[in-house]
């Protein structure tokens, strides 16, 4: 055990209440609507101190809401790390293919680096970053913010106590979301893999996380189905226009139409989608966007090509089997999962935030309600943040919940499923994990 002097426990002590300061990359949805807010709800734990992003009206909003001067606020990521260093970190929240280079430079620059989710479309890129990460000793933490819930902390804690006995298989389902499909995979960024990501790996290599996680060992095998069945042009309604507001003749029962979707939803994902239609979320600005925007597209007339479902098969080194399902074709959002052990199983729904914990032995059942607001993903924007802090405060020496070796592993596991389901075969991990290998070093 490690012994300090007076002075060093009060240098400590110091360092672990200081405020780090911070440069955001990309003032989106993610990076100024799910993360930044922390900043301004405790400011003694972070502060903004830089901004970059291309557009001029999202970088002014940002720096009026977190006070930046004006000669850190750049156009450009390459800008912004052109210069000296700014801040203890950076929070890179760009398009998925625009993740790389920047976090290359930051931590080369002695940066601690928070990623949003995926690290790159790229399985070559991502062991690169996370060979960075420990070649420069940054703090490099991806956002994979499901972690950060209590929903699977409880879920984590009741399986490593042994409530169910020994692990054995696990069934997990993703809803999507109707709506969340089109506006998201289909009219919006992530809907084209060819200039954003695989589904599996951009949407749901949070889950292929939290299934590593549950789970505690090595994937071995990967097998997926899957593919794009509904929103494609020949299941458009007869006359159905390239513009639902274009003179739509289904408007009234169709479920995506865009003003239905975007100004008459009133929840707390209605302001966010708001937000990410236009800059002016009020109607009027709103429904301008609608009119030429890429979300006021007929969900049936895009150019997206990402699948609306699919399933995954995982077996682990420990034989835990998994079978993971991702459906659009939902009511709900939010994750569903039941955990099946020796000795009982756990069903739990995010969405109602429920775990019901069945006892093969007492018969008896338990059921435990989380506590927690389902925005920002279950808390868990919040929770990332705090434990961001916690260990850029720490300068890496203390160990979160995850790490950039941790977050390469799940993301290489959505890698090898998208590629089972469009080659149709098992991928063995270990032969997938060295062909990497290999690739890696042809370009060294």
């Amino acid at each position: 055990m490690a012994t300090f002097t007076m002075e060093e426990k009060i240098d400590k002590e110091r360092n672990d209440m200081r405020t780090i300061t911070a440069a955001l990359i990309g003032a989106g949805q993610r990076g100024r609507g799910a993360y930044a807010p922390y900043a301004l709800e405790n400011p003694d734990d972070i502060r903004f101190v830089a901004v970059a992003d291309a557009d001029p009206e999202r970088r002014g909003l940002f720096r009026q809401e977190h006070r930046i001067s004006n000669e850190n606020c750049y156009s450009s990521w390459e800008d912004l790390l052109a210069g000296p260093k700014l801040a203890d970190a950076v929070l890179i929240c760009t398009q998925d293919k625009m993740h790389y280079e920047p976090a290359i430079k930051a931590l080369e620059k002695g940066y601690h680096v928070l990623m949003e989710k995926p690290m790159s479309p790229d399985p070559v890129e991502c062991i690169i970053m996370g060979e960075y990460a420990e070649k420069y000793n940054r703090v490099f933490s991806i956002c994979h913010v499901l972690r950060y819930t209590d929903f699977f902390a409880t879920l984590k804690q009741l399986v490593t106590d042994g409530r169910i006995g020994r692990l054995v298989s696990i069934q997990h389902t993703e809803n999507v979301e109707h709506r969340h499909q089109a506006h998201s995979f289909v009219r919006g960024n992530w809907s084209n893999s060819e200039t954003s990501s695989p589904m599996i790996l951009q949407k749901s290599c949070h889950d292929m996380d939290i299934l590593q996680w549950l789970a505690d060992s090595e994937c071995t095998k990967v097998s997926s189905f899957g593919s794009l069945t509904h929103f494609r042009k020949e299941n458009a309604p007869e006359n159905a226009p390239l513009r639902c507001l274009d003179g739509c003749p289904v408007k009234e029962e169709c479920p995506y139409y865009a003003p239905k979707m975007y100004i008459e939803r009133d929840d707390w994902v209605g302001t966010v989608l708001r937000s990410v239609v236009s800059n002016d979320t009020s109607d009027e600005g709103v429904l301008r966007a609608l009119k030429d925007g890429p979300y006021g597209r007929c969900v049936y007339h895009c150019d997206n090509n990402v699948v609306d479902h699919q399933v995954v098969n995982l077996e682990f080194a420990n034989e835990v089997t998994v079978a993971f399902t991702m459906s659009a074709f939902t009511y709900e959002g939010g994750r569903s999962v039941k955990l099946m052990g020796t000795h009982g199983q756990i069903r739990a729904d995010m969405e109602k935030n429920e775990i019901e914990v069945t006892s093969f032995i007492t018969r008896e059942k338990e059921t435990i309600r989380i506590d927690t607001d389902l925005s920002g993903h279950g808390g868990g924007d919040n929770g990332i943040m705090r434990d961001f802090v916690r260990l850029v405060r720490s300068g890496g020496t203390e160990k979160g919940l995850t790490g950039a070796k941790t977050s390469v592993q799940s993301h290489l596991i959505a890698f090898a499923a998208d590629i089972s389901r469009l080659e149709q075969r098992v991928i063995l991990m270990a032969e997938y994990t060295n062909e990497l290998k290999r690739e890696l070093s042809s370009k060294k």
